[in-house]
């Protein structure tokens, strides 16, 4: 499953590495927009299998983030 960016903004703050498991709403990534910091969560359970992004990283809105497999 591809974790999708609600908003652009820079990723602020990343909570896995790969390898790392994961459940349904375990925080995953810290988005700023406007200053303001979005937590994004995983919506299923499993491993993160690749993260595409790194901290400091400016994202558009609709970028996969990272994928759990």
């Amino acid at each position: 499953m591809e974790v999708i960016a609600p908003l652009e903004g820079k990723v602020l703050k990343l909570h896995v590495s790969v390898g790392d498991k994961v459940e349904v709403d375990d925080e995953i990534l810290v988005l700023e927009a406007i200053k303001m910091e979005t937590p994004i969560y995983a919506d299923e359970g499993g491993t993160i299998t690749e993260i595409r992004v790194k901290e400091g990283t400016t994202v558009e809105e609709g970028a996969v983030l990272l994928v759990i497999g």
